[in-house]
C-alpha cells in the first residue's frame, strides 16, 4: 500500500516542483502552495459524486458531449472555483507568473488524489502510464488555466474573453484528452501528437508568465 500511493503521489509533486521552481522573481509561500495542492486534492469527493450520477443515469449519451461536459467541464470548473476563490483573491497573487504556479497547485492536487484512487483500485503496473499521461495532462490544463487567469487579474479594460478563456479552454482540451486516452489503438497518432501539443501550448504559456512577471517587476 506504502508503494501504491507513493507512486501516485510522486509524480504530481515531481511536476509541481518543476512549475514552482521556474518562479524566478518573487517565489510564492509554500503555505499558499500547499493549501491550493490540499484544496485541489479534496475536490475529488465532489466531483466523483457528480461525475457518478452522470454515468449511472446516463444522462449524456453522445460519447464526445460526454466527455467534454462530464469530466472536462465539471473538473475544470470546480478547478478554477478553487483557484479563483483560494488564490485569485489572495494578496498572494502579486505577479503574472503566479497563476501558473497556483494553478498547477490546485490541478495537481487533484490529480494526484485521483491518481492514488486509480492506483489503489488498478495495481502500480498501470503508474508509469498514468504519470506520463493523466497527470501530466491535468497538470498542463492548470497551466493554461493560471496563465488566463493572470491575464484576467493583470489586465485593465474589457476581461471577459480572458474570463471565458480561463475555463473554456482548458476544459475543451480536457474533454479532447479524455476521448483520446479511450483510443488506445491509435495513441501513436492521436494521443503522443496531442501531448505534444499540449505540452508546447503549456510551455509558452510558460514563457509568455515569465515575460510578463519580468515586465511587471521592471515597472
Amino acid at each position: 500500500m506504502v508503494a501504491i500511493i507513493l507512486a501516485g503521489v510522486a509524480p504530481g509533486l515531481a511536476l509541481l516542483s518543476y512549475f514552482y521552481l521556474r518562479d524566478k522573481y518573487e517565489p510564492e509561500p509554500l503555505s499558499m502552495v500547499i493549501r491550493t495542492f490540499i484544496f485541489g486534492a479534496l475536490l475529488i469527493f465532489p466531483i466523483s459524486f457528480v461525475e457518478y450520477i452522470f454515468e449511472t443515469e446516463n444522462l449524456i449519451r453522445q460519447e464526445m458531449v460526454h466527455f467534454l461536459f462530464s469530466s472536462g467541464i465539471i473538473e475544470e470548473i470546480s478547478k478554477w472555483l478553487v483557484l479563483f476563490f483560494i488564490a485569485y483573491r489572495n494578496a498572494e497573487f502579486d505577479e503574472p507568473f503566479d497563476g501558473i504556479v497556483y494553478g498547477t497547485s490546485v490541478a495537481l492536487g487533484f490529480a494526484t488524489a485521483e491518481n492514488v484512487i486509480y492506483l489503489i483500485t488498478n495495481g502500480v503496473e498501470v503508474a508509469f502510464n498514468r504519470a506520463l499521461l493523466p497527470v501530466t495532462g491535468h497538470a498542463l490544463f492548470g497551466v493554461i488555466m493560471g496563465y488566463y487567469m493572470s491575464r484576467l487579474k493583470f489586465t485593465q479594460g474589457n476581461k471577459f474573453l480572458l474570463l471565458v478563456a480561463s475555463l473554456v479552454v482548458p476544459a475543451i482540451l480536457h474533454g479532447a484528452f479524455n476521448y483520446l486516452m479511450l483510443k488506445e489503438q491509435s495513441w501513436v497518432y492521436t494521443m503522443i501528437p496531442f501531448m505534444i501539443f499540449l505540452w508546447l501550448l503549456g510551455m509558452e504559456k510558460v514563457r509568455r508568465a515569465a515575460s510578463l512577471s519580468k515586465n511587471h517587476f521592471n515597472a
